[in-house]
């Protein structure tokens, strides 16, 4: 198996940087995934990497080789893009093979290639049709076919779901994490949506204006976001961020008279709440107005005021409230992430018990890079 190595990886066209200085390896076998917005630098990091475009500065080495200037055919990847880029005039099989056509690979190697991949993907009765004649997650399957004959270590995946309905995507993300493992690929996967990454990737690379905005597990991206990006990235709802001000005895939320959240100022710091850490408690220290509600099944999220500043709170079932009606709300003081309001970076302060105003231990800093 192959992993992927980049170093100070540049790429600019004119005065425009789209990667700047990013640095991440892939170990063999593991699955990391390239996430941000449109216009972060994801998709032309993995062109990069891909050969399809050449790097202005830093280095790119996949199995120990540098590959910096190669072209694509001699980096020993394959590639799914986002459109499957399938021949419409060419069948199921030809189309799986055609790389292999190219390569003049013999008959007997391809004709097993071809059968190996059909079984693993389910494709044994469509090999004779044409790409119109399949569904959108047949012709995924086709494409990614073709990078299993390919018999490439390293596979890279630009938003390949793109197109699908919610539910196909629900059931090719299972497929693509389960090929992956069973053949051992090693595999650089873009995508915007953070449920394709928090569900696919060993590793999330999440990406801002070009650099690297923070690099971690999934479980440690949603639990310990580095920023106010990160964080209001991952999770749906987003986390809520909210303006704190000096209070009496500490940190209160902005346009309230408390309680305190931590010791201290709070003039010119954050605190972010995710919205299924909040509990609608009737003993809560919070006071809350409820705006709307929205239902959406087997949860509702409940959009409330306080102070001057709105956050989201997600409760079980459906929940009937009136304009304006008065809440109370209470959260584990773990469960806060503070930021500073300038840099909009993370930092540690010690909560307070709501109750009692005593200190709780600040919870560890994780390692984001």
């Amino acid at each position: 198996m192959s992993g992927i190595e980049i170093r100070n990886l540049c790429k600019q066209w004119a005065a425009f940087a789209a990667v700047q200085d990013v640095s991440f390896e892939v170990l063999p076998g593991k699955l990391t995934v390239l996430l941000g917005p449109s216009g972060c630098g994801k998709s032309t990091t993995l062109r990069l990497i891909a050969g399809l475009e050449m790097a202005t500065s830093g280095q790119i080495r996949i199995g120990g080789r540098d590959v910096t200037w190669l072209p694509p055919a001699q980096r020993g990847l394959s590639m799914v893009f986002q459109s499957y880029a399938l021949f419409p005039h060419l069948t199921v099989a030809e189309n799986i093979t055609f790389g292999l056509d190219v390569r003049k690979v013999p008959k007997k190697e391809k004709k097993e290639r071809l059968e190996y991949a059909a079984q693993i993907l389910g494709l044994d009765a469509l090999l004779h049709r044409r790409p119109s004649q399949l569904s959108g997650g047949q012709q995924q399957r086709v494409a990614l076919g073709r990078a299993i004959v390919a018999k490439a270590s390293v596979c890279l995946m630009d938003e390949p779901l793109s197109n699908l309905d919610a539910q196909l995507r629900h059931d090719m993300r299972a497929e693509i994490k389960s090929l992956q493992r069973s053949l051992g690929m090693t595999m650089v996967y873009v995508t915007h949506d953070q449920v394709e990454a928090m569900s696919l990737a060993d590793e999330i690379i999440l990406m801002r204006a070009g650099k690297i905005e923070q690099r971690a597990a999934p479980a440690d991206l949603y639990s310990t976001p580095v920023s106010t990006f990160a964080a209001r990235f991952i999770g749906t709802p987003a986390m809520s961020i909210l303006s704190l001000a000096d209070g009496a005895h500490g940190a209160v939320i902005s346009g309230t008279q408390g309680p305190a959240l931590f010791g201290g100022k709070g003039e010119g710091f954050l605190l972010g709440i995710r919205p299924e850490q909040i509990r609608d408690d009737p003993d809560g220290p919070i006071d809350a107005k409820v705006r709307s509600v929205d239902y959406h099944g087997a949860d509702s999220i409940l959009d409330c005021i306080i102070g001057d500043q709105t956050l989201q709170v997600r409760v079980e079932g459906v929940r009937r409230y009136g304009a304006d009606e008065a809440i109370r709300l209470g959260w584990d003081p773990q469960a806060m992430h503070i930021f500073e309001a300038e840099s909009e970076r993370r930092v540690e302060r010690a909560p307070l018990d709501f109750a009692s105003g005593k200190k709780r231990p600040a919870a560890r800093t994780a390692r984001h890079n």
